[in-house]
């Protein structure tokens, strides 16, 4: 996923970064570097914290809201890193970050929504930011897509178990909700 959000980075850094006068030229390519890799690491901590359903309502929405607690966040983590660990000024990071970040999120929820692009899916975010996509670990996910539908899991009723489903049942109770759904408690 980091080569995702650097693509990304770098498409939408051109004004942002590269064209930004408070931001040395010289330190370009070290900002987008960390722009990026400063994405991803929010994500991961907002999902470690046990927040994926944050994350995925985040991913599945169409238009991205701006004023998004989880957005809000992302963009302050990077603009914290740029300052910390670049040296840029507060002002100048905190710009670079609100004018980049929605972008790039916006652009990574339209590919991992688009049908007709397999370079990244929900899923792959996911799996990016929780764990290894270790072969057990891929295992598991397709016994429940099989036969979650079973035991009532598919709660919107589409044939199968996917995030969306996974979205539904956290807000019945979280990972508690799952598995009593699974285990019929």
């Amino acid at each position: 996923m980091l080569d995702h959000v650097t693509q990304l980075v770098q498409q939408f850094g051109a004004d942002a970064i590269v064209k930004n006068d408070s931001i040395p030229n010289e330190q370009n390519e070290a900002v987008i570097k960390e722009t990026s890799s400063s994405v991803v690491d929010s994500l991961q901590k907002i999902a470690n914290k046990g927040d994926l359903a944050q994350i995925l309502g985040l991913l599945q929405g169409k238009d991205l809201d701006i004023n998004n607690p989880t957005v809000k966040e992302i963009i302050s983590q990077v603009s914290n890193s740029l300052t910390q660990k670049l040296g840029i000024s507060s002002t100048a990071a905190s710009g670079a970050a609100t004018s980049m970040i929605p972008k790039i999120l916006n652009s990574l929820i339209g590919k991992a929504n688009d049908p007709k692009d397999h370079s990244l899916s929900i899923s792959d975010i996911v799996n990016s930011l929780t764990g290894d996509g270790s072969a057990e670990q891929a295992g598991i996910m397709e016994a429940i897509d099989t036969y979650g539908v079973h035991f009532g899991l598919d709660q919107n009723a589409d044939g199968k178990v996917d995030l969306e489903d996974a979205v539904e049942l956290s807000k019945k109770g979280g990972i508690a909700g799952i598995f009593g759904k699974l285990f019929g408690k």
